[in-house]
């Protein structure tokens, strides 16, 4: 009989409910164990600094062999002992479980605890471990690292953080529920010649505070990359995260992402012509904000295209960006399992002046959620090259909405139909854009007060536009036809803001539209 194989969000369920993150089978390189010695950041940035000049060489996977057969079903029989967590029953400090490795988490992940300038290995041991008799993970004996860890409560005992494959982590954010990751870099994301290269943080510090937060330091390596992580994380309305960090390069890199965040989205309500799922929405975050240098707001709505796109975004001196989750209504998902309404938004405010650079948005194709296909990350302007570092700092903030609260009035939806007007043959090659929104900078404002939607794009010609209050609510609607009868299979970029005497008072709107999507949305018209 066939046998299923398991995705990697069915994989990481045992671990931490329902998400992704992204796994590969890069190799790190492990250092040399010891015992207890010095250790601060310093220290950390001088081993990457001395690590980047020597060439890569990728880390020994012990017993692979028997890594092959912890599959996931006997990966999931694995428990870490209760008793033996990292800092538990010690007041209010967040205990620590590492994850067992197995055949979809092979690097070897070494960790250390960090007290008082002190660093002591936490050494790799079955015991540590609960495996049934039978399971081939006991025969496990020569690994001398883990998979990553896990950050608990101290009273719930439920995980709130979790470091596992590549450079990735997530929290539980603001609900509870885990969803989109950061991770620590992005090497050539989505370039059109070569492979995206995966950098690996291969071991860990971690220095607990007695109030429940956690400073984990990591050490990252990859081919083209070394780096040092200080990554401070404390919990109040969400979780947020101070973040510094220190990346040589080996060579260069023609794409380089600072502050990575990756997600899912299936389809929402632009896109519900690209599933036949039976939900209204699927998605980990629904759109890509930016605050630019200059105070403009951006609205990008995310997508599931054709193929796989890649978009840049011109943001020097940028203030803040992230992947955000809009939609809260929990009837616009009607998924009482995973719960995407609780769902995170990640908004990152960089510390400092990051000077000339852009925002890359990366959207792939996908037929499924259990595929992380989005992703976003600050790109430096200018090559790069052997030997350069780059220093940064950022605070990544898990919450329900944007920290950097503005009066402007944001887009809450946006809807795609037949164009035209009911009651009327509909005209060909033309679909509806309605675009709603809502912001306090409305208030008092009515539908004579001579509000107007500035819409422009080359691809494609706009029509029939209106901007008006919706009856009985505090939204407002702005719609317009597009008319892409000729606009061949190029996407179609369009940019729009809704104006009053010549103050703009929304956000910037930015859409990618793809006409075979178009065309197959219109094609379900009777």
């Amino acid at each position: 009989m066939p046998i299923d194989r398991p995705s990697r969000r069915h994989i990481l369920q045992a671990a931490l409910g329902s998400g992704a993150f992204f796994l590969l089978p890069h190799l790190a390189r492990a250092q040399g164990a010891g015992d207890s010695q010095p250790f601060s950041f310093d220290w950390l940035r001088d081993m990457a600094r001395d690590l980047a000049a020597r060439p890569h060489v990728p880390a020994e996977i012990a017993d692979p062999e028997i890594l092959d057969q912890v599959d996931y079903d006997h990966h999931n029989q694995v428990r870490f002992r209760p008793d033996r967590s990292l800092w538990q029953g010690q007041g209010n400090i967040s205990p620590v479980q590492a994850f067992f490795p197995g055949m979809y988490f092979r690097n070897p992940v070494r960790i250390h605890t960090v007290k008082d300038g002190v660093a002591t290995e936490v050494p790799f041991s079955l015991d540590l471990f609960d495996i049934p008799e039978g399971n081939p993970a006991r025969q496990l004996t020569r690994t001398r690292g883990f998979a990553g860890f896990r950050v608990q409560d101290a009273k719930t005992e439920i995980d709130w953080m979790a470091f596992l494959g590549a450079s990735y982590w997530r929290t539980s954010g603001y609900s509870g529920q885990f969803g989109l990751s950061a991770r620590g870099l992005a090497i050539d994301t989505a370039i059109p010649v070569g492979p995206e290269e995966f950098p690996l943080f291969t071991q860990f510090w971690l220095e607990p505070a007695e109030n429940g937060d956690l400073t984990a330091y990591a050490l990252l390596d990859s081919p083209r990359a070394t780096g040092a992580y200080r990554i401070e994380s404390r919990r109040g309305d969400g979780v947020s995260q101070d973040i510094t960090a220190t990346v040589f390069l080996r060579d260069a890199v023609e794409r380089l992402g600072i502050a990575p965040l990756t997600s899912m989205f299936w389809f929402g309500k632009n896109t519900p012509h690209v599933s036949p799922d039976w939900r209204p929405e699927v998605h980990d975050s629904d759109g890509l904000e930016i605050l630019a240098g200059n105070g403009e707001r951006i609205w990008r709505p995310l997508n599931n295209p054709p193929g796989t796109m890649v978009n840049s975004f011109a943001a020097p001196s940028v203030k803040g960006f992230g992947l955000m989750q809009r939609e809260r209504d929990f009837a616009q998902y009607q998924d009482d399992g995973v719960f995407y309404d609780r769902r995170a938004s990640a908004w990152v405010t960089p510390q400092g002046d990051w000077g000339d650079g852009a925002v890359v948005l990366s959207e792939l194709r996908t037929d499924d959620e259990i595929h992380d296909n989005i992703v976003a990350f600050w790109q430096p302007a200018g090559p790069t090259a052997k030997g350069q570092q780059h220093d940064f700092a950022y605070r990544l903030d898990w919450v329900r909405d944007n920290p950097a609260v503005s009066a402007i009035a944001h887009f809450t939806a946006t809807r795609l139909g037949a164009g035209g007007i009911p009651g009327q043959p509909r005209p060909k090659g033309v679909v509806k854009v309605v675009c709603d929104f809502a912001g306090p900078n409305l208030k008092g404002l009515g539908r004579d007060d001579g509000l107007s939607l500035s819409v422009s794009t080359e691809q494609a010609r706009v029509s029939n536009s209106a901007v008006y209050p919706v009856v009985g609510t505090d939204t407002w609607r702005a719609l317009f036809d597009l008319d892409f009868a000729d606009a061949g299979a190029s996407p179609i970029d369009l940019r729009a803001y809704v104006d009053h005497g010549g103050t703009a008072m929304t956000e910037t709107l930015i859409l990618q539209l793809f006409p075979s999507q178009l065309r197959t949305l219109l094609a379900r018209t009777p």
